[in-house]
């Protein structure tokens, strides 16, 4: 059996809309093993959010299997994939969704006490991790008070915050502006690298892309190198 963080087989997703079946992805394969950085570049609209989806066990495949470290989680119940996207894969999007109500830390340690970690341990986390990328000053601030690169700094320690195998990321520095979007992914890049994490990350951004091991896209709903 594969045991690379993330295998996807043959992946198939279709869409029922009004004009009738939408296929998306037709028989998607790609392997992202541990410490490897994979970039995805695609049009809008070939299904990259989709293919993020599947990877993070948000939505089901319509045919093959999404393997998570080995793991085939097409027929597991809702409880048992919540339980692998909390413990297994971080997710980081465009737009933080950080929580306005709670703090810097607390953002960071709510999702480690749905893990089921102690919050003193989970407390201790979230001070090193907003320490790792220098926000240990902004422990105590809500995401209003913070600046746009700051929340995203949040978010992706959010997503480092259980330790997973497998992060995804779908256009994490896209709402930043050039000089805080570089600064931002060189860090999450380094964190990637440092924790020997696998991670997809979709992006726009040809030189964003060339910084990661490799690159693919999407084409007629299969997966290719770019």
């Amino acid at each position: 059996m594969n045991e690379a963080p993330l295998h996807l087989a043959a992946v198939e997703r279709r869409y029922r809309t009004e004009a009738g079946e939408l296929p998306v992805l037709l028989g998607a394969d790609l392997t992202i093993a541990a410490g490897e950085i994979v970039a995805l570049v695609a049009p809008s609209g070939t299904g990259k959010s989709t293919l993020l989806h599947l990877a993070g066990l948000l939505e089901k495949p319509d045919g093959g299997e999404v393997f998570i470290a080995g793991q085939a989680a097409g027929s597991l119940s809702d409880e048992a994939r919540t339980t692998i996207r909390r413990t297994t894969i971080g997710f980081v999007y465009q737009f933080h969704h950080l929580l306005p109500e709670f703090t810097a830390a607390e953002n960071i340690i709510l999702p480690q006490l749905a893990a089921g970690k102690s919050r003193a341990e989970a407390t201790q986390r979230a001070k090193d991790l907003l320490g790792i990328f220098g926000l240990q000053a902004r422990l105590d601030h809500r995401p209003g008070k913070l600046s746009g690169g700051e929340q995203q700094r949040v978010a992706i320690a959010r997503a480092l915050a259980n330790q997973p195998k497998l992060l995804l990321a779908d256009e994490p520095t896209g709402n930043l502006d050039v000089g805080t979007s570089d600064r931002v992914f060189a860090e999450l890049l380094e964190q990637v690298r440092g924790q020997g994490l696998a991670a997809l990350i979709a992006t726009h951004n040809p030189d964003l892309a060339r910084r990661m091991d490799r690159v693919v896209t999407l084409r007629d709903g299969k997966i290719v190198s770019a």
